[in-house]
């Protein structure tokens, strides 16, 4: 199992290279003109519409496939961030019952117990293995490239001008489709990994039907382009989810390990009976 999560994480980390250097390469021969000023408009922002512009060159200047191609590439990029967030998170989870009954036991809000609960938390993190900040490093790290991606796709007039099937990318979807998409996407990424969890809790349950609506809203009142990208990036994110965070193949471990358990418990009930005769 380990070797086949290190050789999962060297095939990411190796498709995330490949990644960026299409992206550079796209960029780099892209001839047209993009405007911006100081670093983050300048040179972030500029790059990231010139390579999502040479990406639509190799398309017949198609702005929707280069926006699909060049979404993809971002995933792809940081797809190894992904991964150490997942594995993170997944920890975080299988911990989580342990972690109820901890705060069940220090109940108190005295000094004394809040100290010997936080110490009581950190045993249990390092028995586990679990660092709790770990999950939000790459989600620090990933947000300014999303962002970037974001704002590019709103910033660069020429997209505007590009057509995908139905829909004019500079104006915005009259027929609702792509926003349906994009809320269906999220909802379906989102109930995946609610299915993988070991506990449900209202928050967890609530976000997973009202992110749907809020990215349908988003989706409803913006240029296609970004519509698309949506679309794109949340489908992307099914398939990671699927990949990399599968609910049925948790929810197979989490129950080996507890008929794993089980079966030592009988063990030792039994050990204990054949002793005592």
């Amino acid at each position: 199992m380990q070797t086949a999560k290190k050789m999962f994480t060297m095939r990411s980390a190796i498709t995330a290279l490949i990644a960026l250097i299409i992206m550079i390469v796209a960029a780099v021969m892209y001839d047209g003109q993009v405007s911006g000023s100081g670093f983050w408009r300048g040179i972030i922002i500029a790059n990231f519409s010139r390579s999502i512009l040479g990406v639509s060159a190799w398309f017949g200047d198609n702005y929707g496939f280069g926006i699909i191609v060049f979404t993809v590439l971002i995933r792809l990029l940081i797809l190894p961030l992904m991964v150490y967030q997942t594995g993170s998170m997944r920890k975080m989870q299988e911990i989580a019952p342990e972690l109820k009954k901890l705060q069940q036991k220090y109940s108190s809000r005295d000094p004394e117990t809040m100290q010997a609960m936080q110490a009581a938390q950190k045993k249990l993190y390092k028995d586990a293995g679990v660092n709790p900040f770990a999950s939000f490093i790459p989600l620090i790290v990933q947000m300014p490239i999303l962002i970037a991606l974001y704002t590019a796709i709103r910033t660069t007039n020429v997209l505007e001008t590009g057509t995908f099937f139905w829909v004019q990318l500079g104006e915005r979807d009259s027929y609702f489709i792509l926003p349906i998409l994009a809320a269906l996407f999220t909802f379906a990424s989102s109930y995946l990994v609610m299915m993988g969890q070991p506990e449900k809790n209202g928050m967890t349950t609530s976000m997973t039907y009202i992110m749907p609506i809020m990215i349908f809203f988003f989706a409803i009142s913006v240029p296609s382009a970004l519509s698309l990208y949506w679309v794109i990036s949340n489908a992307f994110q099914v398939a990671q989810t699927w990949t990399i965070q599968n609910p049925f193949e948790i929810r197979r471990e989490r129950e080996s390990k507890k008929e794993a358990e089980r079966a030592k418990q009988r063990a030792i009930r039994k050990a204990i009976r054949n002793h005592k005769r």
